[in-house]
């Protein structure tokens, strides 16, 4: 008797386990079959090594910094993350960024007791496009875009030197997006 009360007991537990693992089985299916799938390959990853050549940035709205910021960020966070080195020219390259700046902007983001504002938030979009040496389509194209919070202040000066601080950083986080864009991309 005692022999069967234990196969009993060991067979509640086995259905007991068979339960909880059948949804996570299903999830896997269902996640498999609606295009769920490891994204990037090997074609896409940016060998260390390489040359880059980044072009100016189009800018077509009023920020004269925000060009020089953009691409030393680019230039920058390429070189730090996937070893890529700048290129004398776009000649020599053997890969090119191109882009234009569509949106720079900032909005008021947080108020004090008495209404004013406390801390803006500065929006950057950069459409870009990455080419490999000799080639006339883009190899990875999209728009990125990052936004970067910096504290309000009376003093225009300060004012000034929060927002240029806050485009440097929204513009490093920018190219690191766009490092992870062109690796996920399949």
């Amino acid at each position: 008797m005692t022999a069967w009360v234990g196969r009993c007991a060991g067979g509640v537990l086995y259905k007991k386990h068979f339960f909880r693992l059948v949804p996570v089985l299903v999830v896997l299916f269902f996640m498999s079959a609606c295009g769920y799938h490891f994204a990037g390959s090997a074609a896409n990853r940016l060998a260390a090594g390489q040359s880059l050549w980044v072009s100016f940035i189009r800018v077509e709205i009023d920020s004269p910094s925000a060009q020089t910021v953009l691409r030393r960020a680019l230039l920058e966070e390429c070189h730090a993350l996937r070893g890529l080195y700048p290129s004398d020219s776009l000649a020599t390259a053997d890969l090119s960024i191109k882009g234009s700046l569509r949106t720079y902007s900032t909005q008021a983001m947080s108020y004090s007791k008495l209404d004013q504002v406390k801390e803006y938030r500065l929006t950057v979009a950069v459409d870009l496009e990455l080419f490999r040496k000799g080639e006339s389509t883009p190899f990875w194209k999209g728009t990125i875009q990052s936004y970067q919070d910096f504290p309000a202040n009376t003093d225009l000066g300060l004012q000034r030197s929060s927002e240029a601080a806050a485009l440097a950083a929204a513009s490093h986080i920018l190219a690191q997006k766009f490092l992870m864009a062109v690796e996920q991309a399949y």
